[in-house]
């Protein structure tokens, strides 16, 4: 058996764009286009989901070149951390129903009609 270049992972699963980009196998932006080419390999069978779910214990060929992926979740990269931040932002974002104004509980419903018809 070859020997293998340990990539470790602190989250399980993980998908397969996210682990090249994070172990910088290739960069961010080409990460996709590898694996719609075909030219990333998990298993020794080529793979072209970009989401695939990588797991501890698989091996990822590119290039060849092969890396074994192995769950350690004390070993997180800043780079990883960073990605992670930034994708809890981008989820703060959404949209979100306007909520309705608050109603002052002290007076009642007819306490408040009364009122905007007297000032009419």
């Amino acid at each position: 058996m070859s020997e293998h270049s340990i990539i470790d992972i602190c989250v399980e699963p993980i998908e397969l764009y996210k682990l090249l980009k994070i172990s910088n196998i290739v960069g961010g932006g080409e990460a996709k286009t590898m694996i719609s080419e075909g030219n990333i390999l998990v298993n020794n069978k080529v793979e072209v989901q970009k989401r695939k779910k990588i797991r501890n214990g698989d091996i990822i060929g590119y290039n060849g070149e092969t890396f074994k992926v192995a769950y350690n979740p004390t070993k997180k990269s800043a780079e990883f951390i960073s990605t992670v931040v930034s994708a809890t932002k981008n989820s703060k974002h959404k949209k979100r129903a306007k909520s309705k104004a608050p109603v002052n509980t002290s007076e009642s419903v007819t306490e408040r009609s009364k009122r905007k018809s007297s000032s009419v």
